[in-house]
């Protein structure tokens, strides 16, 4: 099978595509950053190197989306699985004036690039009659509004994650389909976004492989079996 990774370059989306290769799939990963995925190819076996293709890719632009899918239709010959890992966070705070772009930017990458790429794998499943599965990593954000500093509009953004992936159950149920759709949310994970100045102190964290497990295990789950939400948090999280 041939999986799609956003946001492959670090963190938890070069831990799933990381796993996802060394789990015998295609894997494609697709990242601003492209050097970054080419540089995950050295940190797995030689074999599953071979299974992971770096692709440049801006989910916050239509036409590398759309430029992305094409040449995975044609070299793979389609997409299977999706997981929409791309994500981005603008420190200002909700009320300040002037962060329009930031605004933008967060709701460009989080809610409308993970539909685009999902409408895109959806119909590459769905011509090819296959039984795939898109997966959004989204957050504790999309559940409750952490009190941190300065989040602006990512909580926001992560609560549409969790009506987008509803609403898509609903539609692909509606068209017949057995494609499953699957929410991820994790609460802490020490990554890039996370900054050390703007989070309590002694607070916990998951590690990026903690997620990319729990891909596996939803992906492993029987043709019946869809999980729908999975809230991951780590021992003694405060929210």
């Amino acid at each position: 099978r041939v999986a799609i990774v956003t946001g492959a370059s670090s963190g938890i989306g070069a831990a799933i595509a990381k796993d996802l290769a060394k789990a015998g799939m295609v894997t494609i990963g697709l990242a601003r950053r492209v050097e970054r995925v080419e540089q995950l190819r050295k940190e797995i076996p030689e074999e599953a190197a071979k299974r992971l293709h770096p692709i440049k890719c801006d989910v916050s632009n239509e036409a590398d989306i759309d430029a992305v899918f094409k040449q995975v239709e044609e070299r793979f010959g389609g997409c299977d699985v999706l997981v929409n890992n791309a994500g981005i966070a603008k420190r200002t705070g909700l009320l300040e004036v002037g962060n329009t772009a930031e605004i933008k930017a967060v709701l460009d990458t989080n809610v409308t690039g993970l539909v685009l790429c999902s409408q895109r794998a959806y119909q590459s499943m769905a011509k090819r009659s296959v039984d795939g599965h898109i997966i959004h990593i989204s957050s504790i954000a999309g559940h409750m509004v952490p009190n941190i500093p300065k989040l602006n509009i990512y909580p926001a953004s992560k609560h549409a994650v969790k009506a987008i992936t509803e609403t898509m159950r609903h539609e692909m149920r509606d068209a017949g389909k057995k494609i499953k759709v699957t929410s991820i949310s994790p609460g802490g994970v020490k990554t890039e976004i996370i900054n050390d100045a703007e989070v309590p102190p002694n607070m916990p964290f998951l590690d990026s492989e903690d997620i990319s497990a729990a891909v596996l295990y939803v992906l492993g789950t029987p043709a019946h079996v869809q999980v729908h939400e999975l809230i991951i948090k780590p021992i003694g999280e405060m929210f």
